[in-house]
């Protein structure tokens, strides 16, 4: 497992996909019979018009499918509801007015999708990268690697580092915010999801407190948006 350098990092001394903020979504689709629609919006529309802001690197979005609900280990109540989790990758904090702007801009143009309710979100630093020893890439290219899914940690800070050298898991990175010390920490698992979890799991658990959400979130292919169907027949 190697550690993140920022003093070594070449993408980080020109602004390349650096991604010194991450920007975080949970959200909730309010309308049980509204997910394909959803999920059409958000992949065909939403996300990729956010591309079009100089600064954004990175944006990917992912499902707590109700597998993903069993495996679970912990979640708050404000978190409960969600069913998806949406990152950015962020230069910096001066791509920020833009990217306000631009959902203002879709607002006004009916581009938005009303049956949704965003729980928490908003810019958080990233703190600290890693990369398994198995892997070839830095740990700054580790998000851009494809992945079968991740594994979430809100709320107190664990060891990354050991959620890296998990046998499932290509990296990981941690972020926080400033003000309200909440740190998300984000693994990333290229081999079988659901049995990372399981070490995963004992260690988000091993942090000391309580985290708003402890559990895997599944990796969203296009058009491949059934997941709540038998739930809430559409």
């Amino acid at each position: 497992m190697r550690p993140f350098d920022r003093d070594s990092c070449t993408s980080c001394k020109d602004g390349y996909r650096a991604g010194v903020l991450g920007f975080f979504s949970f959200t909730e689709v309010t309308d049980p019979s509204a997910h394909r629609a959803y999920n059409e919006w958000h992949q065909m529309d939403h996300m990729p018009e956010q591309f079009s802001i100089e600064g954004v690197t990175f944006g990917q979005r992912w499902v707590c499918t109700p597998r993903c609900v069993e495996a679970r280990v912990s979640v708050s109540p404000l978190l409960e509801p969600c069913q998806y989790m949406t990152l950015y990758l962020m230069r910096d904090a001066g791509v920020i007015p833009e990217f306000k702007a631009l959902a203002a801009r879709l607002w006004k143009e009916d581009r938005f999708f009303a049956a949704r309710h965003s729980h928490l979100n908003g810019p958080f630093e990233v703190r600290q990268r890693w990369a398994a020893s198995r892997v070839r890439v830095s740990p700054d290219a580790v998000p851009f690697r494809p992945a079968r899914g991740v594994y979430i940690v809100v709320g107190p800070m664990v060891d990354g580092a050991a959620m890296a050298e998990q046998g499932e898991v290509a990296g990981a990175w941690q972020f926080a915010d400033g003000v309200t010390g909440r740190h998300i920490t984000v693994a990333f698992v290229d081999g079988d999801l659901y049995r990372a979890t399981a070490d995963l799991s004992d260690l988000s658990l091993g942090a000391g407190s309580t985290p708003e959400w402890a559990g895997p979130l599944e990796t969203i292919d296009a058009s491949q948006w059934g997941w709540f169907d038998k739930l809430s027949p559409q």
